[in-house]
């Protein structure tokens, strides 16, 4: 995971900023969850297909929100594509991935493992004045996960490991929501 974050973040230096748009923000409702995060989107140029288009990449992580054993740190890079003509306006449909690393207790059982998957993302930007959007959106598709699953107290450091190694018990797919919020963006330039 740490070499495809570093994949990312050059991928994303690479574009050359003559003229594009950049934005910060936030996800309210990740928020509201006590799950910090932050996101930047770079407007892809102006050319006639790349000014409709805007890269983004979301990061997020939590430790012990709410007092509960929970550990989460994430990442969701996202291409848009906006209908209006203009980038950060109006309606889009996206397309976006998410790389998860987490560690949950949660009603007496033990959650620990990875997740990645992708989906498609549809949305609304609401343009409050010149620099200042809310970003209404939601998606869904399929996130892989392999993790380690197992009741507190049971002895899966013992049950589960293999030549030394603790091993996974638990994979596969599911098809879930991949992004929903609500994002307050800033745009910088």
């Amino acid at each position: 995971m740490k070499k495809f974050l570093l994949i990312v973040l050059v991928a994303c230096s690479a574009v050359t900023m003559r003229g594009q748009q950049l934005a910060v923000g936030t996800d309210g409702l990740m928020d509201l969850m006590m799950i910090p995060n932050f996101g930047v989107e770079i407007g892809l140029g102006r050319s006639h297909t790349a000014e409709r288009s805007v890269l983004g990449l979301h990061g997020f992580g939590s430790y012990h929100p709410w007092g509960k054993k929970v550990r989460l740190l994430g990442i969701q890079p996202e291409y848009r594509y906006f209908f209006s003509g203009r980038a950060m306006n109006r309606w889009f449909v996206g397309l976006g991935g998410l790389f998860t690393s987490y560690d949950i207790t949660w009603a007496g059982k033990v959650y620990n493992g990875t997740a990645f998957g992708g989906g498609l993302t549809f949305g609304y930007v609401f343009n409050v004045t010149n620099r200042l959007n809310i970003d209404v959106h939601g998606g869904f598709g399929p996130i892989f996960y392999s993790q380690k699953e197992y009741f507190e107290g049971d002895f899966y450091d013992v049950d589960y490991q293999q030549n030394g190694v603790l091993t996974t018990n638990a994979q596969g797919y599911t098809l879930l929501p991949s992004r929903i919020g609500i994002s307050l963006t800033y745009i910088l330039k």
